[in-house]
C-alpha cells in the first residue's frame, strides 16, 4: 500500500535534488545541468555582495519571527475560546469562518486589500475624504505596509492553526475539567495548568517547523498584495521576491538555485538547533 506513496516520492522528491548542483554551475539550456561550466560559490555572491542583502535579510527573518509568535499566540487563544464554546454548531460557524480565507489565493487577497487601499476608489480614502481628512496613496507610502502585510498574513493563516490546535484540545478528556471544578479551580486555572501542557506538545512541534522556514518568506503576500510597487521594496522586498525580481532581470537559473539552496540550509540547520534546544529543555517535547 505505501509503494504507489514512495515511488511519488522518489521521483518528485528526491530525484530532483540532483538539481542541487544549478547553485554552483552557470546555467546552460543548451549545456545542460551536468554539461554546464562549474564557477563555484560565484552563484551565492548576488545575495551577500548585493547593497540589498541586509534590507531583504532583516526583512525576511524580522517578518517570520512576528508571524511566529503571533500566529501562536493567536490560534492558541482562538483554539481555546472555540473550545469553550458550549453550542457546537455555533463552534463549527465560526471554525469556518476563520478557517475560509486560507483557502484564497493571494491573488484573490490582493484584489480585496486594492478595494481598501486604492488611491481613487478606495474604501478607506472614502471614509478619510468623509471625515475631512486627507487621502494616502497606500501604494506609495511604506509607512503602513509593515502592518498591512502583518494583518493579512495572520488573517489568512491564523484560521489553520486554530483548527489543529482545536483537534488537539478534544483529545482532553472532561474528567480533568471535572475534577478541577470539583477542587475549585477557576475558568483561567484550568486553562493555565490543564489546556496549556496538553497544547504545549503541538506548540513545540508547529514552532520548530515554523523555525524552518525562517529564512523562506509567502511569495504572495510580499509580491501579489503590494503589487510589486517599487516604493515598497524596502518594507516588503524579502529573499524569495529578490530572487524572483533578478531571475527575471538575469535568467540566471544558477543564481536561484544557489539562494533556494542557501534557505533550505539554514533552515535545516535552525530546525536541528531548535530541536537540540527543546531537547535540552523537554526531551518529551521534542520533534525528534
Amino acid at each position: 500500500m505505501a509503494l504507489p506513496a514512495l515511488i511519488i516520492m522518489m521521483l518528485f522528491k528526491y530525484l530532483p535534488m540532483a538539481g542541487i548542483m544549478l547553485a554552483f554551475k552557470k546555467f546552460s539550456v543548451r549545456k545542460g545541468i551536468f554539461g554546464s561550466d562549474w564557477i563555484g560559490l560565484d552563484n551565492f555572491e548576488f545575495l551577500f555582495k548585493s547593497s540589498d542583502a541586509f534590507i531583504i535579510t532583516r526583512n525576511t527573518i524580522c517578518y517570520n519571527v512576528i508571524f511566529i509568535i503571533l500566529d501562536l499566540m493567536i490560534a492558541v487563544a482562538l483554539a481555546i475560546a472555540l473550545n469553550e464554546l458550549l453550542n457546537k454548531r455555533r463552534a463549527k460557524v465560526f471554525q469556518t469562518i476563520f478557517m475560509a480565507p486560507y483557502f484564497l489565493s493571494w491573488v484573490v487577497v490582493s484584489f480585496v486589500a486594492y478595494a481598501f487601499f486604492s488611491m481613487d476608489d478606495g474604501f478607506i480614502n472614502h471614509l478619510l475624504l468623509n471625515l475631512g481628512l486627507q487621502p494616502i496613496n497606500w501604494y506609495n507610502d511604506k509607512t503602513y505596509w509593515p502592518y498591512i502585510l502583518v494583518f493579512f498574513q495572520i488573517w489568512k493563516t491564523v484560521g489553520y492553526s486554530t483548527v489543529m490546535y482545536l483537534g488537539c484540545l478534544t483529545g482532553i478528556s472532561n474528567e480533568y475539567y471535572e475534577a478541577a471544578l470539583m477542587d475549585g479551580a477557576s475558568k483561567w486555572q484550568q486553562i493555565k495548568y490543564i489546556t496549556l501542557p496538553f497544547l504545549k506538545p503541538m506548540m513545540i512541534v508547529l514552532t520548530i517547523l515554523a523555525i524552518g522556514k525562517i529564512f523562506y518568506s509567502d511569495f504572495g503576500l510580499f509580491y501579489q498584495l503590494p503589487r510589486n510597487s517599487g516604493p515598497l521594496f524596502s518594507v516588503t522586498n524579502v529573499i524569495d521576491t529578490y530572487v524572483y525580481r533578478a531571475l527575471k532581470e538575469t535568467g540566471n537559473i544558477g543564481m536561484a538555485s544557489a539562494a533556494s539552496l542557501y534557505q533550505s540550509v539554514v533552515g535545516f540547520v535552525l530546525v536541528i538547533g531548535a530541536n537540540l534546544i527543546v531537547r535540552r529543555v523537554d526531551k518529551d517535547s521534542a520533534l525528534f
